[in-house]
């Protein structure tokens, strides 16, 4: 059996993230508290205690999702992974996991990140929605004949769930055109802003910038990335595809059928929530699936 562990991104948090993590294992309550030293505030106080609405804010969620992810699987990991990927944030989850950057490094990275993105969404007021039984290609098309707003088609999650992004009028407008065109359902995501949209690309040159000044390592097995679904060890192309992702949409239905056609037949969520959990299996109803276990006795 090959197994793959995945990362998830925004719109997996919830309140109390992590507290019994931090409350039931020492050596967890220290990775807490470094993120809280690395950040220069306690992150932990909105994890453990905040409202979901304060969880919304891009740049606190980014930062709580990563957070426990990592920890999650830095601490509960049994498994020998033969590759990692994750779901847009999930990534810097993913290259932790992989040996690529240090918790440290790459929990910075999402910060910054976080915070540049978070502008982008506060100069330019916008969000995403999932669109439920529509096919792919009439999505596009409805996405393209809106030409006075910016919405685009920006998570291919399943072949059942695909996600627009783009500003508030154009995210409405293609709500309508969508509706009448025989979607199910369009409904909107718990998340800031446009993400993996044209809105977002501001926030492309503080991330490329400090990712050049980013120690990253030779990764310990590869990672499936989001722009092309491919598999890659390459750091420099690692590199670019984080700085590309922001813009550009999440191939996340790709990237697992790449994954299971190259011999993956295992996967393993690492972080809050289920949501990739949900998605794979619907991607492939074959593979085994499973979250990670939160096992307090080690």
């Amino acid at each position: 059996m090959k197994t793959s562990y995945i990362f998830p991104g925004q719109a997996s948090q919830f309140p109390g993230m992590g507290k019994e993590i931090y409350e039931k294992n020492a050596r967890g309550k220290e990775l807490f508290l470094e993120a809280n030293e690395i950040l220069g505030f306690n992150i932990t106080d909105i994890m453990f205690y905040g409202s979901a609405e304060e969880l919304k804010h891009t740049k606190i969620t980014q930062t709580s999702v990563f957070i426990h992810s990592v920890i999650s699987y830095m601490l509960f990991s049994k498994e020998k992974a033969s590759a990692v990927a994750g779901h847009s944030l999930g990534e810097f989850s993913a290259l932790v996991a992989n040996k690529c950057l240090s918790y440290r490094d790459a929990l910075h990275l999402v910060n910054i990140r976080a915070n540049a993105m978070q502008q982008a969404c506060e100069r330019n007021p916008s969000t995403m929605a999932v669109v439920l039984g529509l096919s792919q290609d009439k999505i596009e098309t409805i996405c393209s004949s809106i030409t006075d707003e910016v919405v685009v088609l920006a998570n291919y999650n399943s072949p059942e769930q695909l996600v627009i992004s783009g500003s508030l009028k154009g995210i409405e407008l293609a709500t309508d055109k969508l509706k009448n065109a025989g979607a199910k359902r369009v409904l909107p995501i718990a998340v800031g802003g446009a993400f993996h949209s044209p809105l977002m690309s501001s926030a492309k040159l503080e991330l490329a910038d400090a990712i050049g000044y980013t120690r990253f390592s030779t990764p310990e097995c590869p990672i499936y990335q989001n722009v092309n679904a491919n598999m890659t060890s390459n750091v420099k192309e690692i590199q670019q595809n984080l700085i590309d992702q922001l813009t550009a949409p999440v191939k996340w239905s790709q990237t697992i059928q790449n994954m299971v056609d190259d011999g993956i037949d295992c996967f393993i969520e690492c972080g809050p929530g289920k949501v990739l959990q949900g998605l794979v299996s619907r991607i492939d109803s074959k593979v085994s699936v499973k979250g990670i276990n939160y096992d307090f006795s080690i």
